[in-house]
């Protein structure tokens, strides 16, 4: 997102990123057959609160077809198999973001898992003042394709706002003729997703994800308690059922959703029996690149 920084908040940006590179390493290293899904998620977000930082969102756990939203619900049961595991982590510092994923491989996708990995490093070297979004996508695109892949091409990068996960400008997985372009000082997260599959993905069944969508009034209590937590403390991040501390809180958010105040992010997922990798980095745009402020220490 193009917007004037100062220091402190560029500071803020990479202190986050800092926080989230090591958590998202100590994480993957965790992530084996048998952990669940429940335990890596409540792990990773106490670690980052360890080290200083809040969860931007619930930490994503997705599986196989699953490119993104998966997540632990209050009292998830699931087990991690041998699976394409994609972890999808944020942390912010005061509402300033950084965004990170990363494949774990324990199902014998090497190959997938290496064509995101390497589309993702192809993108970050053409990133300058300048340079046109499509361009990027059209890297993206051609990398994952090299490999024998297809992009997922309804999922994008995307910048990051001010307590905003989501921002302009959107950087696509594709070549696309219209797009913007980077300027110095933009916050954006690049996350190429490759798969065996058409490339496109569907909303699923499962959702375990939410966000405010408007302020508004509800006459239930729980879902009142609810509402007043989520506007205190998520503001218009994303957040987990799991997170609020009310009884019954699937029930106050059901509440919340009638009344358009709260969304969901359902699970997003390829056609069953095929797999997605995926990875990504948060970056700033500086005079001659890049700085990747996820980048391992």
């Amino acid at each position: 997102m193009s917007v004037d920084l100062d220091a402190e908040q560029y500071e803020q940006c990479r202190e986050a990123g800092e926080i989230l590179a090591q958590v998202r390493d100590e994480a993957a290293e965790r992530c084996e057959v048998g952990t669940g899904y429940l335990e890596i998620s409540e792990w990773a977000e106490e670690r980052i609160r360890e080290l200083g930082g809040e969860p931007a969102f619930p930490v994503n756990v997705s599986v196989d077809e699953e490119a993104a939203h998966g997540a632990a619900g209050p009292d998830d049961d699931r087990e991690i198999g041998e699976d394409l595991v994609k972890l999808d982590i944020g942390v912010h510092i005061d509402g300033w973001l950084a965004d990170t994923a990363v494949t774990v491989d324990l199902a014998g996708e090497s190959e997938l898992t290496e064509a995101s990995a390497e589309a993702l490093d192809a993108a970050l070297d053409v990133v300058e003042p300048g340079v046109e979004t499509g361009e990027i996508g059209a890297v993206i695109g051609e990398t994952i394709e090299g490999y024998g892949y297809n992009p997922v091409v309804n999922l994008t990068g995307h910048g990051l706002g001010h307590w905003e996960q989501h921002t302009t400008p959107n950087v696509p997985n594709r070549a696309v003729e219209q797009s913007a372009e980077l300027e110095v000082g933009d916050v954006v997260a690049i996350e190429p997703f490759a798969t065996d599959g058409g490339g496109k993905v569907q909303e699923g069944n499962q959702e375990e994800i939410f966000a405010l969508e408007r302020e508004g009034s509800v006459r239930d209590r729980t879902a009142r308690k609810a509402l007043e937590q989520i506007t205190d403390e998520f503001r218009t991040l994303p957040f987990a059922a799991r997170w609020l501390d009310v009884r019954r809180p699937k029930m106050a958010l059901r509440r919340l959703q009638r009344q358009d105040i709260v969304h969901g992010y359902p699970v997003l997922k390829e056609d069953e029996g095929r797999m997605v990798s995926q990875k990504e980095h948060t970056i700033i745009v500086t005079e001659d690149g890049c700085e990747v402020t996820t980048r391992s220490r």
